[in-house]
């Protein structure tokens, strides 16, 4: 289990980015906007206001922290991080994508708004994450902000968030005959669908301490290995779990006939794998000591996670 420690460090970073984002998504245009529609305000705070755990924020100033970054900066890097996840969340819901009713145990937006407003929400989400990850706060180096934009555009892209959808949606068999994905097809589209946001948030830590190649290459590999234990920790949740505790409806992946690690290795291959994925986060983070014990816990609390 998590140490006191860290579920304070967490719900702090929860916290922050909480009121980042209220005021962030706030109805006053920013210059050069004209106005912030009042309907497409509020399906953008519905969609990013009033839950989940920050993860991604979370891990960023962790690993900003690291290298002795500011932490708002990385804070606000977390932010327009969560904003490009929050975005994914609800394209994902679509009726056309996973058809999903329920999102952190609130109607999702196209349920709580109509299709429209939540396409136009999304759209609007992932572009005011690069609006945000370019601002001078960030960072004074143009450089280190232009690494960001081009890092997480990469995560977030064709060979990464996007392009792992299509894989999954292509495993299902959408757009033609349905076949069995091989142990390495399956980590391939996690690590591009879920891990690749999860391993943004990690790389930017670096990004924004400056950190040499060695130091980044270590950080790297962990943001790798927790990437693909978050997937498999979400797995097991959807086969293990329930609605009432997920706040999302459970047993979908299997109804669906998604390709998962759960499916192909079975409950128990799974949570050895998993086991063995945290031992490998672990090891990454050699280099820095005892200064990276939380990110340590942190890899702890994605394994063992019930919601």
């Amino acid at each position: 289990m998590s140490s006191p420690f860290f579920a304070e460090r967490l719900n702090a970073a929860a916290a922050d980015t909480e009121a980042l984002l209220e005021r962030l998504l706030g109805d006053t245009p920013m210059p050069g906007e004209t106005t912030r529609p009042e309907r497409l305000v509020a399906a953008m705070r519905h969609a990013a206001l009033g839950g989940g755990k920050r993860l991604r924020p979370f891990l960023l100033v962790e690993s900003a922290a690291l290298f002795d970054a500011p932490r708002d900066g990385a804070l606000l890097a977390g932010c327009a991080l969560e904003l490009l996840h929050c975005y994914s969340l609800v394209h994902d819901d679509l009726p056309a994508m996973d058809n999903d009713d329920l999102r952190r145990g609130r109607p999702t937006v196209h349920k709580a708004f109509d299709e429209a407003t939540a396409i136009l929400a999304g759209d609007a989400l992932l572009t005011l994450a690069f609006d945000i990850l370019s601002r001078d706060e960030i960072h004074a180096d143009a450089g280190v902000r232009i690494a960001l934009v081009r890092e997480l555009s990469r995560a977030a892209g064709l060979g990464g968030m996007a392009g792992g959808q299509m894989l999954d949606l292509s495993a299902e068999g959408r757009f033609s005959e349905k076949r069995a994905l091989s142990e390495s097809e399956i980590v391939t589209l996690q690590a591009m669908k879920t891990g690749a946001l999860l391993r943004f948030a990690c790389r930017a830590g670096a990004i924004l301490g400056q950190a040499d190649a060695t130091a980044a290459a270590a950080v790297a590999r962990y943001g790798a290995a927790i990437g693909e234990a978050f997937q498999i920790a979400d797995d097991l949740l959807d086969v293990e779990g329930d609605a009432a505790t997920l706040g999302k409806a459970a047993g979908k992946d299997a109804s669906a006939g998604k390709a998962t690690l759960v499916a192909a290795l079975g409950i128990a291959g799974a949570r050895q794998k998993l086991e063995r994925l945290i031992a490998e986060a672990d090891s990454a983070l050699a280099p820095f000591g005892a200064k990276a014990d939380t990110l340590r816990a942190a890899a702890r609390f994605i394994a063992e996670r019930r919601n």
